[in-house]
């Protein structure tokens, strides 16, 4: 642990382009507004990232003023341990905890992965994401994403989604494929879209319906596997979601913080619950700490910077439809 000393606390609200629009059930962005954190100490820096969770009224703007919020504590030295008691889990908690995490790092000149007692990491497959529009459009951007092996699919519930999912197979015979409804589903609707995924090959559906909802995959008997994404927020959601899903969205933002998500990971292990890594958008500094679930996870999603116009440099690398993250991204320990 870092010890306690007088430290800084720098924060601010960044907005970031997307390349194109971004759609998925109920909401459209063409932007993400991120919340960027430095915690200083005894010369050193450690840096997070956050984009809130929106669903859970926890924008960019409500983490910065949560931030705010703790900021004298922050300054008299407060750890991570001390963190998860003066923040709830939300993004606020999540940059706040990473920072800590780097400086932490840093101070000790060991690398995060080592500090949480981690295998050293490697590169990891990644699904690039398609947001829900027309079919031909979806398929036009699988086939621009020439060097993705793992393609996720925005759907919505709506009658195109059969298409969408042939459309894009056509175009991408050869990639890995799953689709995610964010809630967008009834019973009914995934029974009818049941064959043409199947059909399509598609190897996983991500949260298909609301959180009040989480009765309806009782019995379900999905021939796919099945994620909880916005069931699964923190590891106390766990328990309740063992034998109902086969798998769960670890997302940072949600969680608040790697110190949380790394407990997350442990708990589902304990419950047979696999792991799935996620992101709710942002830049490469929110992607290093991920990667690190990633590391514990049987699927990863942590294609933001992806998505955007412009990333932070230096920058995570994609390549083959890998993800790699150089320690000087994140949590070098110098």
């Amino acid at each position: 642990m870092v010890p306690a000393a007088q430290a800084t606390l720098t924060s601010r609200l960044e907005r970031w382009p997307y390349k194109d629009p971004f759609r998925i059930t109920g909401y459209e962005w063409t932007e993400s507004e991120l919340v960027y954190v430095e915690i200083g100490r005894e010369g050193a820096i450690g840096r997070g990232e956050c984009a809130g969770v929106y669903y859970k009224n926890d924008p960019a703007a409500h983490c910065l003023a949560e931030i705010e919020r703790v900021r004298e504590e922050i300054v008299r030295g407060a750890g991570r341990q001390e963190v998860l008691t003066l923040l709830p889990p939300g993004g606020a908690r999540n940059a706040i905890d990473c920072a800590l995490w780097e400086l932490e790092a840093k101070l000790q000149r060991r690398p995060v992965w080592q500090l949480a007692g981690l295998q050293q990491p490697h590169a990891l497959v990644t699904t690039y994401t398609i947001g829900a529009d027309r079919p031909e459009v979806m398929a036009q951007r699988a086939q621009r994403f020439s060097g993705a092996t793992a393609l996720k699919l925005k759907l919505t519930g709506a009658e195109s989604d059969a298409e969408c999912v042939r459309a894009v197979r056509r175009a991408r015979p050869d990639v890995w494929l799953a689709v995610d409804a964010n809630q967008g589903f009834t019973r009914s609707t995934f029974a009818a879209l049941l064959p043409a995924l199947q059909e399509a090959r598609v190897e996983l559906v991500e949260q298909p319906f609301p959180v009040d909802r989480d009765e309806d995959m009782d019995g379900l008997h999905s021939p796919i596997p099945v994620a909880a994404d916005e069931s699964a927020q923190t590891e106390d959601d766990l328990p309740r979601l063992a034998g109902r899903f086969d798998i769960v969205n670890i997302k940072l933002d949600k969680c608040g913080g790697l110190t949380a998500g790394l407990a997350m990971a442990a708990r589902a292990r304990e419950l047979e619950l696999d792991v799935m890594v996620g992101n709710m958008m942002g830049t490469s500094i929110a992607m290093a700490p991920a990667f690190l679930i990633g590391q514990l996870s049987r699927v990863t999603d942590l294609d933001g910077p992806l998505l955007l116009r412009d990333d932070r440099k230096p920058s995570v690398e994609y390549s083959n439809g890998k993800i790699w993250c150089p320690q000087d991204v994140w949590g070098d320990g110098g």
